[in-house]
């Protein structure tokens, strides 16, 4: 039993380093054919969201404010595979409630 207790707690370690190195991971995407770029990382932090100047010459808000929700969910879902794709290495596959 105490065999079984230490090796949760080693899995648990390994997790939490895992987590921590993940959110210092960065991804980007764009959209619009590059217009509009996001970058995030794997904790889901939005870092820098660059907007190319031709986008603004159309005044058209509403075109520039899909493309800007498109780049950011498009990256956070780009960060969050990544996380789960690693925390899943970790856990043999193993689909735990609560961790990703």
């Amino acid at each position: 039993m105490n065999e079984l207790i230490r090796q949760a707690q080693l899995m648990q370690k390994k997790m939490l380093k895992t987590q921590e190195e993940m959110g210092k991971k960065e991804v980007e995407a764009s959209v619009g054919g590059g217009m509009v770029a996001v970058k995030a990382n794997c904790s889901g932090e939005v870092l820098a969201v660059r907007i190319d100047p031709a986008v603004m010459e159309s005044g058209d808000v509403d075109m520039l404010q899909d493309l800007i929700l498109s780049a950011v969910n498009e990256a956070l879902k780009k960060g969050k595979d990544m996380m789960q794709a690693e925390m899943s290495q970790l856990t043999g596959g193993m689909k735990i409630p609560g961790l990703f």
